[in-house]
């Protein structure tokens, strides 16, 4: 074996001087593990360290803000540091393995050189360091803050050209930012790392809410409380007793026909009036919007506009429905409720014998939700229906009768009552499954 390695190296005699050549290596290696650190550290500072380093400037703290100032510029200082650092330690491993090894075949000197000087660069300038940043970014930052701020200076007439010349080739469009879709939004957020759930909320009502469009989040046309113009202040002021609510539409004929909105602070030095007073001359005009129009333009308009509701209409121009900002910040933000809410009743009763009467208006995912059906399972009877009783409609192709029953997925719906062409109440109960036997 022994003869074998002969004929590949032979080692030489160590001499005293290659133990500058050793230290200087060590040096430059602890310079490296600094550079490559230092990117990671600066560049992993949370908005909160960076800020509770404005608050208690030190020398240490005011370099890395000064620093960070100028990101294009740092990380060019480190880019040209490091490779200096990294040639200077190339050279310097060759010439200690010239000194201490002679080889006999030109492809192993060549081997053998490149994968011991690789190694030692990438474990002890690349990987030891980064990782060791990324887990103390700030204690990290520190220590290099300073040492970077002279090395900002000596390099800045170098890193200013290379940072002009990068920022001509991307003005140029060589180099385009690349554009990230949604669905990699929402994937990136499924694989965050332990968000809680109010947070993954709110964030994924952030990534979904340009994709929103005002119909899926609209208080549909049934259940707009408004006012007919025809009315007296006595009935008006019962609605907004009533109601609760501090805007309500008002039309003439039918809710097709919205002449504007009452605002109930309006009428507060009116309160005393008799019945035949004149309230609609206090309407302010309604704000219209499409059904298909997206709720970040919308909440734009009402910011614009300066607005809190607006009436749904189709392409005819029917009324669909009713949107107000509340709507839209609660698709952020979730649920909001004041000290006028209250508390929200289930969509559902439950019976003695384990089935269960719905609301009609109730949603189709809170019905697969309470059965434990699995989400989508009715996605191939619902067609555009949101609602249990939409769903029934969108089966039957004919307005719902009492007495009705349908039978989806193993699940029985049955109409208990009926009002105006809309199933109010739905029976709804899982079929049992039959038995076999001989």
């Amino acid at each position: 074996m022994g003869t074998y390695y002969n004929t590949i190296l032979t080692f030489q005699p160590f001499e005293v001087g290659l133990i500058g050549t050793i230290v200087l290596i060590v040096v430059l290696l602890v310079c490296s593990a600094l550079m490559s650190g230092s990117e990671t550290a600066l560049f992993s500072l949370s908005p909160a360290q960076i800020e509770k380093m404005r608050k208690h400037l030190t020398p240490t703290n005011e370099a890395i803000l000064q620093l960070l100032s100028a990101q294009d510029q740092l990380l060019a200082t480190i880019l040209i540091a490091n490779n200096l650092v990294n040639i200077l330690i190339i050279s310097l491993c060759n010439n200690l393995i010239d000194a201490l090894v002679v080889f006999h075949s030109g492809g192993w000197e060549f081997a053998i050189k490149t994968v011991a000087v690789t190694f030692v660069l990438l474990l002890f300038g690349e990987i030891m360091p980064k990782v060791y940043a990324s887990y103390n970014p700030e204690g990290f930052a520190r220590v290099v803050a300073v040492p970077l701020k002279v090395c900002n200076k000596v390099f800045k007439p170098l890193s200013f050209v290379l940072v002009k010349y990068s920022d001509g080739i991307q003005n140029r469009g060589i180099i385009q930012p690349e554009n990230i879709s949604m669905e990699e939004l929402e994937n990136a957020l499924e694989i965050t790392e332990n968000p809680s759930e109010t947070e993954k909320e709110m964030l994924s009502g952030i990534v979904q809410f340009a994709s929103t469009e005002v119909e899926e989040i609209m208080h549909p046309r049934v259940d707009i409380e408004a006012i007919n113009s025809e009315e007296n202040f006595d009935e008006v002021r019962r609605v907004i007793m009533e109601s609760g609510f501090s805007r309500i539409p008002v039309y003439k004929e039918n809710l097709d026909h919205i002449i504007g909105m009452l605002y109930v602070k309006d009428m507060l030095p009116y309160v005393g009036e008799s019945s035949d007073f004149d309230w609609v001359r206090h309407l302010r005009p309604a704000f219209y919007t499409p059904e298909h129009k997206k709720i970040n333009e919308l909440l734009e308009e009402f910011r614009s506009q300066k607005v809190h509701i607006a009436i749904v209409v189709d392409e005819y121009g029917s009324t669909l429905g009713l949107v107000s900002l509340e709507d839209i910040l609660e698709e952020i933000v979730g649920e909001i409720s004041d000290e006028s809410d209250v508390p929200e009743e289930l969509p559902y009763k439950v019976l003695p014998d384990g089935a269960y009467i719905f609301d009609g208006k109730a949603h189709i995912g809170d019905l697969e939700e309470v059965l434990e059906v699995g989400e989508g399972t009715f996605d191939d009877c619902r067609g555009e229906a949101e609602t249990i009783a939409g769903m029934l409609l969108e089966i039957k192709r004919d307005f719902p009768r009492k007495g009705d029953k349908i039978t989806l997925h193993g699940v029985r719906f049955t109409v208990l009552t009926v009002g105006g062409h809309h199933a109010e109440e739905i029976r709804v109960e899982k079929e049992k499954e039959k038995k076999g036997g001989k």
